[in-house]
C-alpha cells in the first residue's frame, strides 16, 4: 500500500565545503543542508533515501561513501557536471568570503511506494533547473506521503530575495511541516514578527510551522488551533553551531514520525487533528538534537541513545 512504510525521501544538494583559512592549507568536508538532515534522520533509526546530484569524480565518491556509512541510500543520476562545492575563504582578520560552484539538475525524482515522508529544502529547492524536478516530486508524493520543508535561505546563491520568497511560499503550499531559523525569517520578511510569519505560512497550507531561535529557543504554531508557543533552549555547551538547524530538523521529523503524525496520508489527517501537546515532544526532540550538535565540532548527528 502506498505510504504504508515509513521510509523517508530527502531531496536536495550534497556538496563539499572547502575551508581556506589565511596561510593554511584548505580543508574539505562533506556538507549541504539536506545531506545533513538525511544523515540525522538515518542516525535516529529511520530508513532514508536521498535524491541528489553528484558528479562522477572523487568528491562525489567521497560524499556517497560518507552517506552510505551513515545508513543513507543515495540516488543520483549520471551527470557531466563536477560535484558541487562551497568554498569559504577566511582572511587574517577572520572575515570570510564565499565562492559557490553549485550544479543542481537531479532529473526525475522517483517516489516509490515505500516512501511515507518527503523532506526538501535549501538551495536545491529553489535553484533552476532542478527546482522543477523537486516540485514535481512533491506534487506526486503528496498523494501518499507527508511533506516537510526548510528554506535555509542563502541569498548569495539563491538570487533576488523577492523571487526567492515567492518560490519558497510556493513550496510551503505543498508542505505539512515547515521549519526555518529566525535569521531566515528576517531575510525573507524584514521587521515582521515570528508569530506573524508563522501565521502567514499556515494560511498557505502547513499544519505545523516552526522557527528556531538559537539561544532563545524555538517557537511553533498549529494552524488548526492558532496556538503559538515558545520553548526555552535546552542547556548545552556551544563548541560551534555548524549543522544545528539540520540536526533540529532531523529530530523534529523523527519525533513526529514516532508520534504517528507524519509518514502517510493518514498521518497527515492525524497531524491536522493534533494539539499542542501532541506535537511538543517532537519539538523537544528537535531541540535536544540541536543542543547535542552544537556541543560538538562540525555537523554532528546524534543517535537516539544520546537523547
Amino acid at each position: 500500500m502506498p505510504g504504508s512504510a515509513s521510509t523517508f525521501l530527502l531531496i536536495g544538494e550534497a556538496l563539499i565545503d572547502i575551508v581556506q583559512r589565511y596561510a593554511e592549507n584548505p580543508v574539505e568536508h562533506v556538507g549541504g543542508s539536506p545531506a545533513n538532515v538525511a544523515v540525522g534522520v538515518a542516525r535516529l533509526d529511520n530508513e532514508v533515501e536521498f535524491a541528489t546530484c553528484l558528479g562522477d569524480d572523487a568528491r562525489g565518491e567521497r560524499i556517497r561513501t560518507h552517506l552510505a556509512r551513515r545508513g543513507v541510500t543515495v540516488v543520483s543520476k549520471p551527470t557531466d557536471y563536477p560535484t558541487s562545492t562551497a568554498q569559504a575563504n577566511i582572511d587574517e582578520t577572520g572575515a570570510a568570503t564565499y565562492l559557490f560552484d553549485i550544479h543542481w539538475d537531479p532529473g526525475t525524482i522517483e517516489v516509490t511506494d515505500n516512501i511515507g515522508h518527503i523532506h526538501t529544502g535549501s538551495i536545491g529547492a529553489v535553484l533552476l533547473p532542478g527546482t522543477d524536478d523537486v516540485v514535481t516530486a512533491l506534487k506526486k508524493g503528496r498523494e501518499q506521503a507527508t511533506i516537510s520543508y526548510d528554506p535555509n535561505v542563502r541569498p548569495t546563491i539563491m538570487g533576488d530575495i523577492d523571487k526567492v520568497r515567492a518560490q519558497i511560499e510556493s513550496i510551503i503550499g505543498y508542505s505539512d511541516v515547515v521549519k526555518a531559523s529566525s535569521d531566515d525569517l528576517e531575510l525573507l520578511y524584514p521587521g515582521m514578527s515570528i508569530e506573524a510569519i508563522l501565521t502567514r505560512w499556515g494560511t498557505l497550507g502547513p499544519t505545523l510551522t516552526v522557527a528556531t531561535r538559537a539561544a532563545d529557543g524555538v517557537s511553533f504554531r498549529l494552524t488548526t488551533t492558532g496556538e503559538f508557543v515558545t520553548l526555552a533552549a535546552p542547556p548545552t555547551r556551544v563548541v560551534d553551531t555548524v549543522g544545528a538547524g539540520d540536526s533540529f530538523m532531523a529530530g523534529l521529523l523523527s519525533g513526529l514520525s514516532s508520534a504517528g503524525l507524519i509518514g502517510s496520508a493518514e498521518a497527515r489527517d492525524r497531524l491536522h487533528r493534533s494539539t499542542i501537546g501532541d506535537v511538543t515532544p517532537a519539538i523537544q526532540r528537535g531541540s535536544r538534537c540541536g543542543a547535542i550538535t552544537v556541543s560538538h565540532a562540525g555537523a554532528y548527528a546524534p543517535s537516539l541513545d544520546e537523547l
